[in-house]
């Protein structure tokens, strides 16, 4: 996904509400990896960061596994500050099944079983591989008899999953062609009094000052508007894409759910930033530079050699202006 602005968030009243959390140094940053037919999954990067310039092409998940689980580790603090949100959405309705679809390598699985002790945790994806990661993960938090695994494409394989109380994607429905569809699928499985969490769009990440001394200033917002096109373009390639406008609350209750707010959690990482971090905004960039090789300026594309030079001073991995910023938003509504 890339994010987009939204200033319009909603808390369970339906009054307008945001919220930010700063995760502490030495964590931090997203999305995971979703994977369907149509398709994925995360770091996301929109959150997960679209390889897009590949034009509609989806790139090898599995391969980017360690970049989607380093993602979604930086972006752990929020991901447990939304399933707490999620715990106070369900009120007294006991939540003793949840459905993590496209969950990746499991992270925000693990966090989901947390929140709601009482529940069976299925972490739902395509790629073997990270469903495998899944369940390494769930067996190290003590979770391995709570938590487990199917593997299915999205949407088609939904309802053999069966019925839950909760059900979670994250960065999904914008890889279906048709997401009116998907979220009608997403939401016929939704037990009496359950609710649906749709993780979408957000704001648009950031790792670097405007100037950084390199080539022209704006370098990152010029990123963005390229990865916009290449969203633009992938979805347009979708197999029987539909063109939708992208109200998640609407399209929520278009679904015949009613819808229950919207927040938005942001991750805060400053600069100096740690290792892990570090490697997760290089690879970032990586991609970038790889996929928006026939769209960026040449000077752009200098620029992005220098940052991904580990033995320039000026590479990412060395320079201490890196810092790490980002949010994703949270749209819910539940089945009455």
């Amino acid at each position: 996904m890339i994010p987009q602005h939204d200033d319009d968030h909603r808390d369970a009243s339906g009054s307008a509400a945001a919220e930010t959390v700063t995760a502490p140094d030495g964590q931090g940053a997203h999305p995971h990896a979703h994977h369907h037919r149509h398709h994925h999954g995360h770091g996301h990067g929109h959150g997960h960061s679209h390889g897009a310039g590949e034009h509609g092409t989806e790139p090898d998940w599995e391969a980017l596994a360690d970049h989607l689980e380093r993602q979604a580790e930086l972006d752990l603090p929020v991901l447990e500050s939304a399933a707490a949100w999620l715990r106070d959405i369900t009120g007294g309705h006991e939540v003793t099944r949840l459905l993590d679809l496209g969950a990746g390598p499991g992270v925000a699985t693990v966090a989901l079983a947390h929140a709601f002790p009482a529940a069976e945790a299925v972490a739902v994806d395509s790629a073997d591989g990270l469903l495998a990661r899944a369940r390494d993960r769930a067996a190290a938090a003590g979770l391995g008899g709570r938590l487990t695994t199917r593997s299915a494409e999205l949407p088609d394989g939904v309802p053999a999953l069966g019925t839950a109380d909760l059900v979670w994607t994250s960065n999904v429905v914008h890889h279906i062609g048709d997401q009116h569809a998907a979220l009608d699928t997403f939401a016929g499985v939704l037990r009496p009094g359950g609710v649906l969490a749709v993780r979408e769009r957000g704001l648009p990440t950031r790792n670097l000052p405007r100037d950084i001394g390199l080539g022209r200033p704006g370098l990152q917002a010029r990123i963005d508007a390229a990865q916009e096109d290449a969203f633009d373009a992938m979805r347009a390639e979708l197999p029987g894409s539909v063109r939708a406008v992208e109200d998640w609350p609407g399209m929520l209750a278009a679904a015949g759910l009613t819808p229950t707010g919207s927040r938005t959690f942001l991750t805060d990482l400053p600069a100096p930033l740690d290792p892990p971090a570090r490697a997760y905004v290089r690879t970032r960039l990586e991609r970038a530079r790889e996929a928006l090789s026939d769209t960026l300026s040449t000077e752009d594309l200098t620029t992005l050699d220098t940052l991904l030079d580990d033995a320039s001073p000026e590479g990412v991995t060395r320079r201490a202006d890196v810092f790490h910023l980002t949010a994703f938003t949270v749209h819910t509504a539940v089945r009455t």
